[in-house]
This record gives structure tokens, sequence and C-alpha cells, in this order.
């Protein structure tokens, strides 16, 4: 009997348990976000309109049980895979489609981020400034009035922070579905679970093997933030990763019109132009060369500056992104280390706060700057890949940025995966993102829960860290290397 027992349980932690049981998991969330999830203020078809009080709390209980089902059998396939399973290595992306599939019809899940983009689509085709002010602007009868009322309370009057790369994708979900509010966000998850394809091609062509894709691609963090709710930062990736790609493949300027189109999604995909640099520098003379490296700092910005301009220029939304990439900064957000110390700081020193909280920022962003030059440097001399250094670039100016939400830790994330998944950095940035996805409830708030929780996953986790490193394994075995992963070990 307790044979039985144990051979059930084993079977339950294997490569197919976990791919079975994470199904699930997913499941239960989307299930639950259809009562607890970020409904819409008005939905005129009633397919996700709010069910009661007691359903509201049954579905989100639901969905966080869901969610931790989630993320304790992905930590456990990534044990796997750095054991050498090979069933685990050989069904990534069939375990990424079983559990992107229960999400592809649930209601915007842990973000009403989505209803800001297609309210901000229907301000381009109502003609309005979509960088001179929010989705309020929008009446009753326009397009999009649905998710302008849905957008959430401090972004209706907040002008678009995105490019107009993204904002011509909206505008054409917006002229697509007419602006109907539930086909609009499904228009939405189609271009997210692009952007998820997008994504695994680059990783799979930078060498990352099965273990990458686990920590890029089949993240909990990425599937509930991206796929769930709709985040364009998804869509930054994977262009970024795509242009990063080609660099590596001697085609630059093909991938800096690729990290150009994503600057036109969100603006830090400006700093792998830096690392693409730094490769057209060391292929066109080595760390000495003065011409390679005159050429790897000017062109590639030269090409996507072209490229944003182009892109600015034909999608006629003018400009104005120049001037708001700085308006999400003006709002407090608890993960941002930088805007906790200041805020701190000024309570202490000044009647006014903000400008003391105003000076940490502006540092903390000079030691982000600091630290992506180090990088950079270290690159171009040779002693870090630079993929990886972007990867921990990426990792550091959200690190220190002055507003941080849990799914920017997907910026660096997916990049390091690509070539150090196997690594403690790679470890560390699987438990951090493990712990993240609590900050945030099914509803898109923050309860102080949520950061309870969220301590404790990340305390168990680095504690798990420290006595069980895939970067030093046990006597006697290793780590799978499911590909070309080997360039560089931080």
């Amino acid at each position: 009997m307790r044979q039985a027992v144990v051979s059930r349980w084993s079977g339950l932690w294997s490569a197919s348990g976990c791919r079975w049981l994470g199904a699930f998991g997913a499941l239960a969330v989307a299930v639950g976000g259809y009562t607890a999830g970020t409904l819409p203020a008005r939905e005129p078809w009633g397919v996700w309109a709010p069910r009661g009080s007691a359903a509201t709390v049954a579905g989100a209980l639901l969905a966080y049980l869901g969610l931790t089902l989630l993320v304790a059998v992905w930590l456990r396939y990534g044990v796997l895979l750095a054991r050498g399973v090979r069933g685990a290595r050989d069904g990534v992306l069939g375990t990424l489609a079983w559990w992107t599939a229960p999400l592809v019809l649930a209601p915007p899940l842990y973000s009403a981020d989505v209803y800001s983009y297609i309210a901000q689509g229907a301000m381009v085709l109502e003609g309005h400034d979509v960088y001179g002010g929010g989705p309020s602007v929008l009446g009753p009868g326009d397009l999009g009035a649905d998710a302008a009322a849905s957008v959430g309370g401090h972004w209706t009057d907040t002008p678009a922070p995105y490019g107009p790369v993204f904002l011509v994708l909206a505008q054409a979900v917006v002229k697509v579905t007419g602006g109907e509010i539930v086909p609009a966000v499904l228009g939405m998850r189609l271009i997210a679970l692009g952007a998820l394809a997008l994504i695994v091609w680059a990783v799979r062509g930078l060498g990352g093997g099965s273990g990458a894709l686990w920590l890029a691609a089949l993240n909990p963090l990425l599937l509930i933030h991206v796929v769930g709710g709709m985040h364009n930062d998804g869509l930054m990736i994977g262009l970024m990763l795509g242009g990063v790609l080609l660099a590596v493949r001697g085609r630059w300027v093909l991938g800096c019109v690729l990290v150009g189109l994503a600057m036109m999604i969100k603006s830090p995909a400006a700093v792998a132009l830096l690392f693409i640099g730094v490769m057209v520098a060391r292929r066109d003379g080595g760390a000495r060369g003065a011409v390679g490296l005159v050429k790897g700092l000017v062109l590639p910005g030269l090409v996507a500056g072209a490229v944003a301009a182009g892109a600015t220029v034909v999608a006629g939304t003018g400009f104005g992104w120049v001037r708001t990439q700085g308006v999400a900064g003006a709002i407090h957000t608890a993960l941002s280390v930088t805007s906790d110390v200041g805020l701190g700081l000024g309570l202490l020193l000044a009647d006014d706060p903000d400008p003391v909280k105003g000076v940490v920022q502006k540092l903390g962003l000079l030691a982000a700057v600091a630290i992506i030059l180090a990088l950079a440097w270290r690159a171009w001399k040779g002693r870090i890949d630079p993929v990886l250094g972007l990867g921990l670039s990426l990792v550091a100016l959200v690190a220190l940025s002055p507003m941080v939400q849990p799914w920017y830790l997907l910026w660096g994330t997916a990049v390091v995966a690509a070539v150090a998944w196997h690594t403690r950095v790679g470890q560390v940035l699987a438990v951090v993102s493990g712990a993240l996805v609590y900050e945030t409830a099914p509803s898109g708030h923050t309860p102080w829960y949520g950061f309870v929780v969220a301590g404790v996953v990340l305390a168990a986790g680095l504690l798990w860290v420290r006595r069980e490193s895939w970067a030093r394994p046990a006597p006697g075995t290793a780590p799978v290397v499911d590909g070309p992963l080997e360039r560089t070990r931080p």
C-alpha cells in the first residue's frame, strides 16, 4: 500500500504529472477569473458580468489555489530539467500549450491595463490626441466607451506612455471589433499570444533549449501577466529578443529595426541597442578597434532612431510619446525601492517629501545607467556574453526604476533565460518570478496580503537556492545544458 502511494506521488511529480497539474492550475485561475478577475465596468453581453460577493470570494480563492499549484509544479519542472530528465526536456512546448490554453478565453486577469490599450486605440480612431489626454475624453457614444469606463483610476486621465507601433495595433483591434469590449479584449489577447510565440522563437534561436523556454516562456509570471493580463511588455520583449537574435547571427541592421519597433512599444527596449553595438564593435575590430567601437556606438542608434521616426510618421499619432515616457513614474508603486526609500527619507527630512523622493529616484536611475555601462564594458572586453549583459542590465534597470510592476521582471528574465537559465542567476530569477505572481490579485488590486505571501515565497525560495544551487550540482550529477548555453557563466 505504501509503495503504491509513493509511486502515485512520484507520478504526479513527474514531467507528465507536472504538465497536467499545471494545466489544472491554469484552468482554476481562468475559471476563478470569471467572477474575481478584472471584469469590465460595463459589458453588454453578460459574459464577464459580476456574480455577487460570494461568487467573487469563491473565484478569488479558486484562482489563488490554481496559481499556487501552477507555481509549485513549474518550479518542480525546472528541477527535473536541471536534473536532465528527458521527459521534461522533450515536452516543454507541449506543456506550454496546455498551460496557456485555459487562459485564452478568460476575462482580463491581474490588471486592467488592457482596457487602457483598447481605449487608447479608440482615441486614435476618434481623432483624440492620445498623448495629450487620457481615456476619459471618450464619451458614451464613442468607440471604446465601455473600455474607457473600465480603466483603473490612476490611468483615466493619463496620456499614453506607449509608442505609435503599439497604438496602431490597438487601433486595428478596435476597428475590427467595433470597440465591443469582449471581442476587443480577445483581439488584444491574440497579440499577446503572438508575443509569446516571438519569445519562444527568439529564445530557441539564441541557443536556449528546454530549460531556457521553461524560465522565459513557461514562467507563471509571464502566463498570468502577458497571456492573462495582456500586458504589452510581452510584445516589447519578443521584438527585442528577435532583434538580438538577428544581431547574434550577424544581421545587426535588421536586428536594430526590430529593436526600434520594440522601442515603439515600450522604450526600455533601447538598452538592447547598446549591447548590439558591443557585438558590432567586437565583430569589426575587437576590443581595441577604434573604428569598430565608433560604428557600434553610433550606427545601431541611427538605425533604430530612423525606424522610430518613420513609424511615428506613418502611424500619424505624432511625437508626443517623447514627452510622456515619464508619466508612469508619477504613480507610486510599492515594488520600487528608490520610490519607497525616497518617500521615507522625504517624510523624515522635509515637510514635502516629493522633492527628496524625486532626488532618490534620479540617483537610482543614475546607478542603473552606471551598472548598464559597466556590463557593456565587460561585454566589449569579452568578459561576459553580451546577451547575458543585456539581461542583467534590464534586471538592474527594473530594480532601480521609480516605478516597478511585477511583470517588469520579465524584461531581463527572458533574456537571461536564453543563455544562463541553469546558473544561480537563473535560479534566483525563477524564485523571484514565483514570488511576484502573488503581489497582484486576480481583480488587479494589490492587497497587503499579496506582499506577505510574496515575501514568504521569496524567503523560502532563496533558502532553497542556497541549499540546492543549480550552479553547484551535487557530486556525481550535473545540470543538463540542452543547447549551447555554456558561453558565459556569471
